[in-house]
């Protein structure tokens, strides 16, 4: 009955916090900002989060995850040039310090020492962005809810990018410093020097866009995917099968592109029905085969010759 008597509690995500639980009796404080774990219910009082991220959330995580992965990635392969032999060592420890700081990242969050999570469910985009909707109930006082309603999904990728770049600051120079002989001096730290540009660059992409992110990212992945691979292939010359059988790396950055498609067509998806979803992967080969077979009719110098002859 003292909760009945409380003025309103305005704007989309304030709410009471509970101070005291005496049997089935609660007592609420002021409307006001929940803490950190804790969200609104239907009657705006902050509950904590007791949920688990679903499988979106972890394929979302998953994305977060491999975007400074195949950065490093291209970077690495970008400045390690045809005489340096250092590049798959690069790969790998760059592999390890993601992996690393991806499990000491779920190692601290809670619940602390599990690989597991405690979240709250995303319903809706504005979840993202609380800051836009802290209400100003006399127009000039402006209440301030903000808080993470998508609890942990927001701050633990910073977590994992803060602990990225720490481990690649501690891994990375020691070994370029050991085994990059074939580049000159100036050459060795390059991709370590990228990352010191693309991780901010990451951090703002996720604090300003990462409601969108969420929502967008299966299909970013299949358009990015697909355009590289295609942008890879016409670089490299490939218009054959026998072209790609040629060098060890053109299949591994064909089947990288694969192991993407596949990721993204598994996002898209959900794999909410197996029996509708799972045929659905057949079609991660196609754009390649597509490019392949199509390749000798599309080839620059036999359109130019062709439209000669035609004059």
């Amino acid at each position: 009955a003292a909760v009945d008597i409380q003025p309103a509690c305005l704007g989309l995500y304030c709410g009471r916090t509970v101070l005291a639980v005496n049997g089935s009796v609660e007592t609420y404080g002021d409307c006001g900002v929940c803490p950190r774990g804790q969200r609104t219910d239907d009657n705006k009082i902050c509950r904590e989060c007791m949920g688990s991220p679903d499988r979106y959330d972890w394929l979302y995580l998953g994305f977060m995850a491999m975007l400074p992965l195949v950065l490093h990635w291209f970077f690495i392969e970008w400045y390690s040039g045809k005489k340096s032999s250092s590049a798959l060592l690069q790969h790998l420890t760059a592999l390890l310090e993601c992996s690393l700081a991806a499990a000491v990242t779920l190692l601290l969050s809670d619940p602390a020492g599990s690989l597991r999570l405690r979240s709250c469910r995303v319903q809706k985009l504005s979840d993202w962005y609380t800051m836009l909707y802290n209400p100003s109930p006399d127009y000039i006082t402006t209440v301030h809810c903000t808080h993470e309603a998508v609890y942990p999904l927001y701050t633990i990728v910073f977590i994992y990018y803060a602990f990225c770049l720490v481990l690649m600051m501690l891994l990375r120079p020691l070994l370029v410093k050991k085994i990059a002989c074939g580049l000159g001096k100036s050459d060795r730290f390059k991709s370590i020097y990228a990352a010191l540009y693309f991780f901010p660059i990451l951090t703002v992409l996720q604090a300003v866009g990462g409601g969108l992110l969420y929502y967008a990212f299966p299909y970013i992945i299949l358009v990015l995917s697909l355009v590289t691979l295609a942008v890879y292939m016409s670089a490299s010359e490939v218009e054959s099968f026998k072209d790609l059988l040629v060098r060890k790396k053109r299949l591994v950055v064909l089947f990288s592109h694969w192991l993407l498609h596949a990721y993204g067509i598994i996002s898209i998806s959900k794999l909410d029905k197996l029996e509708q979803d799972l045929p659905l992967l057949a079609l991660v080969p196609a754009p390649a085969l597509f490019y392949l077979i199509t390749a000798k009719y599309t080839e620059p110098s036999r359109i130019l010759s062709e439209g000669g002859n035609g004059h």
